[in-house]
């Protein structure tokens, strides 16, 4: 092991191949740019929005603080605009090719190598899901960057790598409270495989002293509401939609075609490979997290945060051992369907043709049916709100079962008059209860029965979704403990 390190330090990382991997990448923001405007605000973008904008916190019931402040501050400076919205994302996913590339060249990767590593983030479900704002959008590049400068550290051990692996962590958790997870397991790692030196380095211990101050404000919030992000598991749990398919949609998600390979390949040679010896113990911490994810019934697509090195590990060994003479006319092929699988899963489609398969391959259905409707009911209600008259408007709150109603009622709404929503769902409970004021409610779902027993008269607006209330028979800081719900 100490002549393998010796070695790994005393030989140059390979140049980097700029022109390749930053086409790959500017061709990668140039897409998910091309495709930002269409077609509407998803649910969680609207959520995430009106969330930073109009009720900006240190936390909320199921994410840390900086993607809502993001996507509030975005439609702040940018008021409407989708392509600014989805900005943040967009070069998260780019730069996030050019961070694969990087790991492949500390592995040892030459130009091939780094290309193709770039490619195959390129052509993942990542990119996919980059055309919304979202903290499982943004966290990945984050995951990404933390893996390389680890990679790095073991090639060179200059420990100030590992302060900023720290601060890096630090922005992870304000994004999502998953990286823990990748920690322990890094940790464990070396401690079984080496290099045990790892955990005595007093900058790991800095940087990690580093995340976690920069965490208190939202740890002090959680802990201010009786943290209620402990209760997101048992909301992810119960979606869970059972472990073949976890590991389906996971294996899946690292992309169609090529990204399926080169991830079950790059687990493969970080455990075997010899020359990536000094790597086993982040391939092996990298497997665990997966489990994690699998046991605690996580969603799928928290396996998007750890294609980063085996990717850049598939494409170093591929090109390395040279298996077959034939891979190099067959890898090119391969990268470009892999391409047109992830293009044509994008919005590059008209409207009318997003319910339409072509196989297994959705062409844009995986985002219209959640952004269109959003926009219609936020429009709908909105007419409804400003239709009522003066006197009975200034006593009526708008309620939404759900947060997803919610949000695009009080973004969409807002253009006629409607001056908030109220909701017992999720995070919208902690935003506020109506004013004692409002004896009326316009409310906007599918279950009426939910505020029935506090008022007297209820009649239907439209049937199935909009029904009014009138004649509250008891406060609100009454009714609003009772119709907490996750």
């Amino acid at each position: 092991m100490q002549t393998v390190r010796t070695r790994l330090e005393a030989a140059p990382a390979p140049g980097f191949a700029r022109v390749p991997v930053l086409v790959i990448a500017v061709l990668t923001g140039g897409v998910l740019l091309a495709t930002s405007a269409r077609y509407a605000r998803g649910f969680d973008e609207l959520y995430f929005l009106v969330a930073g904008r109009d009720h900006a916190a240190w936390g909320y019931f199921d994410q840390p603080p900086l993607i809502p402040l993001l996507a509030g501050g975005m439609d702040t400076l940018f008021p409407g605009s989708l392509i600014a919205l989805r900005l943040p994302v967009t070069l998260a996913a780019a730069a996030g090719v050019v961070v694969t590339a990087l790991v492949a060249r500390e592995l040892g990767g030459g130009r091939a190598a780094q290309a193709m590593a770039a490619g195959a983030y390129a052509t993942s479900g990542i990119v996919i899901l980059s055309h919304w704002i979202a903290t499982y959008t943004f966290d990945p590049f984050l995951w990404t960057v933390v893996v390389w400068l680890l990679v790095r550290w073991v090639r060179n051990r200059r420990d100030g790598l590992l302060v900023w692996a720290g601060v890096v962590t630090a922005v992870s958790l304000a994004t999502k409270f998953l990286i823990p997870a990748l920690w322990v397991a890094v940790l464990l790692g070396a401690l079984v495989f080496g290099p045990r030196d790892l955990l005595g380095r007093p900058k790991l211990w800095l940087g990690g002293a580093i995340a976690v101050v920069a965490t208190i404000p939202t740890l002090a919030w959680q802990a201010a509401h009786g943290w209620p992000y402990a209760r997101m598991s048992d909301v992810v749990a119960a979606e869970f939609p059972g472990y073949g398919v976890f590991f389906r949609d996971a294996l899946t998600g690292a992309g169609i075609g090529v990204g399926m390979v080169a991830l079950l390949y790059g687990f493969w040679r970080l455990l075997r490979s010899p020359e990536l010896r000094p790597y086993r113990f982040l391939g092996v911490a990298l497997l665990a997290v997966i489990a994690a994810f699998a046991l605690a019934q996580g969603r799928s697509y928290y396996v998007t945060s750890v294609l980063a090195l085996p990717f850049a590990a598939a494409a170093t060994e591929l090109t390395r051992r040279n298996l077959v003479r034939w891979w190099r006319a067959v890898a090119w092929p391969a990268f470009v369907l892999s391409a047109a699988v992830t293009v044509s899963a994008l919005p590059v489609f008209p409207a009318d043709m997003t319910r339409t398969n072509l196989g297994f391959l959705p062409l844009g259905s995986v985002f219209a049916p959640g952004e269109l409707p959003q926009a219609e009911i936020g429009e709908q209600v909105g007419k409804l709100y400003a239709g009522l008259p003066t006197g009975e408007r200034e006593h009526t709150a708008v309620f939404a079962e759900i947060y997803p109603m919610a949000a695009a009622v009080e973004y969409y709404g807002a253009r006629h008059g409607v001056p908030g929503v109220y909701s017992g769902h999720r995070g919208y409970w902690y935003f506020d209860r109506p004013p004692e004021s409002a004896t009326e409610v316009l409310f906007v779902g599918f279950d009426p029965g939910l505020l029935r027993p506090y008022f007297g008269e209820v009649s239907t607006v439209v049937d199935g979704l909009v029904w009014r209330y009138a004649d509250r028979k008891v406060p609100w800081r009454e009714i609003w403990p009772a119709i907490k719900r996750q």
